[in-house]
C-alpha cells in the first residue's frame, strides 16, 4: 500500500468515526455534565448561539458580516485580551481528537465576569467542542485554588461550531485579575477540520490527552505549544471600563522578537500604562501580515483591508485603533508603489471612522539590516513614512521609525533595540515604543476629519 492511499483510507475512517461520535454526542446529550448554567448574557445579546433543540450540544450560527460584538458602552463588555487568526495550522488536518487544549492568555484589565470567542474560521469542517472551562492562572498550565468554571454555550456544554463561524460563550461570574493569566481550555472529542490559531502566541500553552477542562493541578498537561487555538477572544464584565485600545499591525505588533512568556510586546508596555485608566489593549498582530495582499496560505492572516472589520470593528468596546502595517507590503510583497500602500492605510482609517474610532498611524521602521533590505525598499518605506507623516492618512501619527532607528544610520534599528535580525525590535526596543504613545491622544474620543 502506498503512503498516500494509506493516509486516505485513513482519512475516510477518521470521517465516519467523527460522524458517528458527533451523532451520539448531540442526539443523546452525554455531553451536558453537571449543572446546566444561566444560558445566555445578562442583557440577551449574544446572539451567536442558539440552542441544540434540547441535547446537550448547542450550535454556533454561520460567520456574521460584522457588529455583534456590542461596545461595552451596551452592556459592559470590554475585550481584556484577544489575537487574530492567522490560517490553518500545519500537520494536524483533523484537529486533535481526544484531546485538551489549554491557551494561556495574559488580561489587560480586570472584571467581575468573562465571556470568550472560539473560532473555526479556516477549517471547511464543523468543530465539535465538548467541553470548554476557563480559570485564573498559577503558574503554567495550574489554576488558582476555586477560580475554575465551566463554559456553557446556549445552556449547553457542547457546541458546534460550524465551517468559517465562530460563537461566544455564555457568561460566567468570576473574578478576572488585571495584569494576569487566563487559562481557558477546549475538549475536542473527535475529529474535525483544520485548526484555527495563532502560531506566534510567544506564550505557552499545553496540550494533554483525554478531557482535562476541569483538571486544576496541571499535571495532564504535559505537553507545551507556542500557538493559541480556537481562541480569539476574551471580554469582561466591568462597569468601569473606558473601553480598548487595538492594536492592528504585523509581526512588530505581534512581538516576535521579544521574550517568551514575558509579556514584553510594545503593546503589552501600552497596556501597562493605560491600566490605572481603565483602558484594555488588545493586540490583532499578525506575523507576516500585509495591507493589501492575502498571505492564509502561508499562515499570515488575510489582508488588513479584508480582516479589519472582524479583527477591530467587532471586539467588544473598541474605541482607538494604532495601526503598524506596511513593511511585509515592501520585504515579502516586493510592492514598489508607495502610494497604493497609503491607499491601503486610508481605507483602513476610513473603516475605523465609519465605526465612530479614532486612528493612530505609525511609521514603517527600519530594516536595513534585514536580508531583504534594498535600496528599492528603502525608497519605498521612506517615501510611506513621508506621506504619513504629512497627514491625511490617520487622525494622528506615532512615530515609531524615529523611536527606534539609530541616529547615526537611520535606515538601520539601533543596535540596542535590535532583536539580532535587523527588522524586530528587542525587548527594550518593545519598551520605548510602548512608552512613546501619547495616552491623551489615544483617550481622545472623536475621530478626526480628514
Amino acid at each position: 500500500m502506498t503512503r498516500q492511499r494509506g493516509f486516505a483510507l485513513l482519512g475516510g475512517l477518521i470521517g465516519v468515526v467523527a460522524l458517528v461520535c458527533a451523532a451520539i454526542f448531540g442526539g443523546f446529550g452525554l455531553l451536558t455534565v453537571g449543572p446546566e448554567l444561566p444560558s445566555g448574557p445578562t442583557d440577551g445579546s449574544n446572539g451567536a448561539a442558539t440552542g441544540g433543540g434540547g441535547t446537550g450540544e448547542a450550535r454556533a450560527q454561520a460567520p456574521s458580516t460584522g457588529g455583534r460584538a456590542a461596545p461595552a458602552s451596551a452592556d459592559a463588555w470590554t475585550g481584556t485580551w484577544a489575537t487574530a487568526p492567522a490560517g490553518a495550522e500545519k500537520g494536524v488536518p483533523y484537529g486533535y481528537p481526544g484531546r485538551s487544549i489549554r491557551n494561556v492568555v495574559h488580561t489587560t484589565i480586570g472584571g467581575t465576569g468573562v465571556r470568550v470567542t472560539l473560532s473555526n474560521l479556516y477549517s471547511p469542517s464543523a468543530l465539535l467542542v465538548g467541553h470548554a472551562s476557563v480559570a485564573v492562572g498559577a503558574g503554567g498550565p495550574r489554576a488558582a485554588e476555586g477560580t475554575l468554571r465551566q463554559l456553557s454555550f446556549g445552556g449547553r456544554a457542547a457546541v458546534t461550531i460550524p465551517a468559517g463561524g465562530q460563537i461566544i460563550s455564555d457568561p460566567v461570574v468570576m473574578r478576572v485579575p488585571y495584569d494576569g493569566d487566563l487559562l481557558v481550555t477546549l475538549h475536542t472529542p473527535v475529529a474535525s477540520g483544520p485548526v484555527t490559531y495563532h502560531p506566534y502566541a510567544l506564550q505557552t500553552s499545553y496540550l494533554a490527552d483525554g478531557d482535562h477542562t476541569r483538571d486544576t493541578t496541571g499535571v495532564p498537561y504535559t505537553e507545551p505549544s507556542t500557538a493559541w487555538r480556537y481562541l480569539t477572544a476574551v471580554d469582561v464584565q466591568n462597569r468601569d471600563a473606558r473601553g480598548a485600545v487595538v492594536a492592528f499591525g504585523d509581526s512588530i505588533t505581534d512581538g516576535v522578537g521579544s521574550r517568551l512568556d514575558a509579556n514584553h510586546r510594545w503593546p503589552d508596555i501600552l497596556a501597562a500604562r493605560l491600566r490605572d485608566r481603565d483602558i484594555a489593549v488588545l493586540n490583532e498582530g499578525i506575523g507576516g501580515n500585509r495591507v493589501l495582499a492575502d498571505s492564509v496560505r502561508d499562515r499570515k492572516g488575510a489582508s488588513g483591508v479584508s480582516r479589519f472589520s472582524r479583527d477591530v470593528l467587532e471586539r467588544a468596546g473598541a474605541r482607538t485603533v494604532v495601526i503598524d502595517l506596511g513593511v511585509n507590503d515592501i520585504l515579502r510583497g516586493g510592492e514598489r508603489d508607495p502610494a497604493r500602500i497609503t491607499a491601503g492605510l486610508r481605507e483602513l482609517t476610513r473603516q475605523a471612522h465609519a465605526r465612530g474610532l479614532r486612528v493612530i498611524g505609525s511609521t514603517l521602521t527600519p530594516f536595513g539590516a534585514h536580508r531583504g533590505y534594498s535600496p528599492a525598499a528603502e525608497s519605498v518605506r521612506e517615501r510611506v513614512n513621508a506621506e504619513i507623516r504629512a497627514g491625511g492618512v490617520f487622525d494622528d501619527v506615532v512615530d515609531f521609525d524615529r523611536v527606534v532607528r539609530d541616529p547615526y544610520a537611520p535606515q538601520r534599528i539601533r543596535p540596542l533595540y535590535d532583536s539580532g535580525d535587523g527588522l524586530h525590535p528587542s525587548d527594550a526596543g518593545y519598551r520605548a515604543m510602548g512608552r512613546s504613545l501619547s495616552l491623551e491622544l489615544l483617550e481622545a474620543k472623536a475621530p478626526a476629519e480628514l
